[in-house]
């Protein structure tokens, strides 16, 4: 991907400076209602695509997302970057599998615009307005739950504005009803969070939620301790955070990173690979599945990092198989109780992990909140593309 670098060195980017922010803004009435309505765990839409899968096509969707429902996952996330995603997904959502159990209300939909392509954007207020009723059509619904601008990193502020403005027309429309902003800096997502509030001040939409991703693993835990992370988020008048890619986009498991029909996309130098390699061999002495032990960290420590920011965090995780689905939702059964929505932790599951954690953050060693380079170093915002 052109909008990201790796280097072999296994050293921390240098921290941007603290975002400006206030001491607190208060999400919308509607923003908390939606949050405490949505499950800790969420159904990511890339395992449909051919980032990750050889052949998605094939995939039985429509019975692996009626899996999903029935164990209390009724999020779905996805985006036009996900080719085929989202029409697979609008195929599955009207089986009568699916709708003869299911109506519209009962499960949220979530998708992206903005990016157009692995090294393309268009922000403007046209293409993301034809974006938007692109997918509604794809997706087979006359609304979408959510919209987040997508990779906004690559795009300057004018950018962002222009597409949450068409958004916020899109609201109006009731196309659309919440709107975020997708990145993985988290600097960027902070700032610009305020940047809308500021800029689009009086009525109407603001930033509800924001998407990252690769940020709250057992490699990476910026998201809970970086002052751009939720504390930064919650003062910018963020609701809820999604939190994708528990397993660092497919590293954190014994088979390795995804190989889709596209290849091998994941950014991670060789360095980390090997070590995520010696993690997974280790877990496996251990009779433990190094994906499951992920998610059960990631699951974990977005409750508890929730509870102590004051804002909600759900785990978006891909998944491509029937098999997959079982492995999370056992993950899931084991660290947490009770309803989905509003989860107690299971302390004993927790304390039986504490060995394995730490074992992990030992063999990962000076990999531990390593960071990517992005948008890599040479890409200019305005234009949107690499300088000469």
């Amino acid at each position: 991907m052109a909008t990201q670098t790796a280097t072999e060195t296994p050293s921390q980017a240098p921290a941007p400076p603290p975002a400006s922010l206030p001491p607190s803004s208060s999400p919308s009435p509607a923003a908390i209602a939606f949050s405490q309505s949505l499950p800790c765990l969420v159904l990511g839409g890339a395992g449909f695509s051919y980032q990750t899968h050889p052949d998605p096509e094939s995939l039985p969707i429509a019975c692996i997302v009626r899996q999903a429902f029935d164990h209390g996952l009724k999020v779905v996330d996805t985006a036009p970057l996900y080719e085929p995603s989202e029409q697979l997904l609008g195929k599955a959502l009207a089986d009568p599998l699916i709708a003869d159990k299911y109506s519209r209300s009962d499960y949220v939909l979530m998708t992206k615009a903005g990016r157009t392509g692995p090294d393309t954007y268009d922000y403007s207020a046209e293409a993301v307005d034809a974006s938007v009723r692109r997918s509604l059509n794809r997706l087979h619904t006359t609304y979408l739950d959510v919209v987040f601008c997508h990779d906004m990193e690559a795009v300057t502020d004018d950018d962002v504005l222009s597409a949450v403005g068409a958004l916020r027309t899109l609201v109006k429309e009731g196309l659309v009803r919440h709107i975020g902003l997708s990145s993985y800096r988290l600097d960027l997502l902070s700032l610009r969070s305020k940047l809308v509030r500021d800029h689009f001040s009086g009525d109407g939409p603001l930033i509800d939620v924001v998407q990252t991703w690769g940020q709250l693993t057992l490699q990476c835990g910026r998201l809970e301790t970086e002052p751009d992370g939720l504390a930064g988020l919650r003062a910018a008048g963020v609701a809820h955070v999604f939190s994708s890619s528990p397993l660092g986009i497919g590293l954190l498991r014994k088979e390795g990173v995804p190989l889709g029909k596209l290849g091998d996309f994941h950014p991670a130098p060789p360095g980390l690979r090997q070590a995520s390699r010696r993690l997974a061999v280790y877990m496996t002495t251990q009779n433990q599945n190094l994906a499951a032990v992920a998610l059960r960290y990631a699951l974990w420590r977005a409750h508890e990092a929730g509870a102590n920011h004051g804002v909600r965090v759900s785990t978006i995780t891909g998944i491509s198989s029937h098999a997959d689905l079982e492995e999370n939702a056992e993950a899931l059964r084991a660290i947490m109780k009770g309803d989905l929505r509003q989860p107690d932790l299971n302390d004993e599951q927790v304390a039986q992990d504490q060995p394995l954690f730490a074992k992990a953050h030992e063999i990962l060693g000076s990999w531990i909140d390593w960071t990517y380079t992005i948008p890599a170093k040479g890409w200019d915002q305005k234009t949107k593309r690499m300088k000469a």
